[in-house]
């Protein structure tokens, strides 16, 4: 038969597995009838706290490989859930960006999602990024902006399209001025250059951003002027 792709990117109906036994417990935590309720409270709450911890239940649900991840993944498709989660890329509250950041992350492992928040919120995720001609600009924490340009690089990784709209919403600007400018920790720093590598493997993009003056080392990473001002731990600790 071949190999199997990891997710179906054609499928946009899901059908949890069947239970033999009442759910209890954990368990009651990711049934299908619970992740509608996370849906319905993203679309309908306005209350910052409740956001945020319904995009953090969603982003822990989807983390990883198991059985109930992939399905939680494709049925947020199917309930028109990843639209609602890329609008609160735009809330006022960062720590509600930041949840959205991460399950958006997380939801762009499946293939059909990856294409979808590639199209609808990459624009919004570069908003996001410090830099840039936007008023007035964000001033997101550390935490926040390396969550975000994980986000970028989980969703434009074998994602052509997505990449090219990285480009077209000014998002290379914003990226090598993390890269160069001096100013931003090391990990923003590391963060952002892996998007840049990521965006420079295409070799359908090297001539087109080499049009708009662009170059090769523009793409690499530069940790001699990044911010030293963050603590010991380098790594990104995200649910994925």
């Amino acid at each position: 038969e071949g190999k199997k792709l990891p997710e179906d990117p054609g499928a946009d109906t899901v059908d949890f597995p069947k239970r033999t036994t009442p759910a209890k417990g954990y368990e009651l935590l990711f049934q299908p009838e619970v992740v509608r309720i996370y849906i319905s409270l993203l679309k309908e709450s306005k209350t910052p706290a409740i956001l945020e911890a319904s995009a953090g239940a969603i982003q822990n649900l989807c983390a990883g490989s198991w059985t109930y991840g992939r399905y939680i993944r494709s049925a947020l498709r199917q309930e028109k859930g990843l639209s609602a989660i890329a609008d609160l890329l735009t809330h006022d509250s960062e720590r509600v960006v930041k949840a959205a950041s991460g399950a958006l992350r997380n939801l762009a492992v499946d293939l059909r999602n990856k294409e979808l928040i590639g199209k609808h919120a990459i624009p919004n995720l570069v908003k996001n990024l410090p830099g840039g001609q936007q008023t007035p600009a964000k001033n997101l924490s550390e935490d926040t902006v390396v969550s975000i340009l994980n986000t970028i690089n989980e969703v434009i990784v074998d994602n052509l399209e997505a990449a090219k709209k990285l480009r077209e919403t000014q998002g290379i600007e914003k990226l090598v001025l993390i890269n160069k400018s001096g100013n931003r920790s090391e990990r923003e720093v590391r963060a952002a250059a892996l998007v840049l590598q990521s965006v420079w493997g295409y070799k359908e993009l090297r001539k087109p951003l080499e049009k708009e003056g662009w170059k090769k080392s523009d793409f690499q990473v530069n940790l001699s002027n990044a911010s030293r001002t963050q603590g010991g731990n380098s790594f990104d600790d995200s649910t994925l």
